[in-house]
């Protein structure tokens, strides 16, 4: 039992080292801003606008960490997607 306390301590500490390598960071909205960038090649300045922008169509004037959490995951699948295509 204690061997596999262990291997899923490593594991998620390795999961978020691997997020925070890429992301620079733990917070979702930050996640969505750099993936929209890389997926648009617009700079971020800009991606942080249309998220603004479409969250606030939403009535969403202050979004949460699981709202840009939920938004993430459709970009990350959006991307998916037209890769595979």
């Amino acid at each position: 039992m204690k061997k596999f306390l262990y291997v899923a301590v490593a594991l998620l500490f390795a999961a978020a080292a691997a997020t925070f390598a890429r992301y620079e960071s733990f917070d979702p909205c930050s996640w969505l801003e750099h993936d929209l960038a890389e997926q648009t090649g617009l700079p971020r300045m800009v991606t942080k606008a249309q998220i603004q922008t479409e969250f606030f169509v939403e009535g969403v004037t202050n979004p949460s960490a699981k709202q840009c959490l939920f938004a993430w995951w459709d970009v990350r699948a959006e991307g998916t997607r037209a890769e595979t295509r």
